[in-house]
């Protein structure tokens, strides 16, 4: 077994929390309410500014161009495969990538976001730095796969589009490239570092778990309402 293989493994139970969230159990029904879903595509759109610095200090420090080309990959993918559906979702709520730039990271999100950088750059290198990263690209593919298998009536949702992205095939054989990537860069590790690295993992999946609680609740600062836009939507 991979080291990759091994830590989904020892984080399977929090994943399995992850899915049965409130809000992602919402969304598999079809019976989130959309002020939730509103402020979840905020938060996650500041999240993935702050996911894209470990991407970047993994290139900064990286030591060779196949280093810097899986880094350049991953986050080429990350804009790519989620900013259509993501920004499709903020114009339905009549909102802009500048404007909510300027918004605050609830608690959840920054101590998230503040939990990898640190990772990133407390340690020594891509093992550290994909350890931060892996819990979210991998916990998102097995979620979405799993809600697909067993509520397919998530297909006739608002939340499809979302869901569909993360339970692809072509998101899947992502995850699997870097998985490989770093099964790669993991295989020599000290006893202790490798430890080290198990930690991250684990913990940045409970940042996971803290991430969806967190996002059941609707944000207030967003001076549009998901109702009115819906309304509008409709006009």
């Amino acid at each position: 077994m991979g080291f990759v293989s091994e830590l989904i493994r020892d984080s399977l139970p929090i994943w399995q929390q992850c899915l049965e969230s409130d809000f992602v159990r919402g969304v598999a029904d079809g019976s989130l309410p959309e002020d939730c879903f509103q402020g979840y595509i905020v938060d996650d759109s500041l999240y993935l500014r702050e996911y894209a610095k470990v991407f970047a200090w993994g290139m900064l420090h990286a030591r060779d161009m196949a280093e810097i080309r899986n880094y350049y990959s991953l986050l080429s993918f990350v804009n790519e495969s989620e900013d259509a559906t993501r920004l499709a979702y903020l114009r339905r709520y009549y909102l802009t990538d500048e404007q909510i730039q300027r918004l605050p990271l609830r608690p959840e999100n920054r101590a998230y976001a503040d939990f990898m950088l640190d990772s990133a750059r407390e340690g020594r290198g891509a093992p550290e730095c994909m350890m931060a990263c892996l819990p979210c690209m991998l916990s998102y593919g097995w979620i979405f796969r799993q809600v697909v298998k067993a509520s397919p009536q998530v297909q006739s949702t608002p939340y499809w589009p979302f869901v569909r992205d993360y339970a692809s095939d072509r998101y899947e054989a992502a995850c699997s490239q870097w998985a490989d990537f770093t099964d790669e860069v993991c295989q020599d590790l000290s006893p202790r570092r490798r430890e080290m690295c198990r930690e991250i993992f684990r913990t940045c999946s409970l940042h996971e778990l803290h991430f969806w609680e967190m996002s059941a609740k609707p944000r207030t600062d967003l001076g549009v309402d998901a109702d009115s836009a819906e309304g509008r939507n409709h006009a």
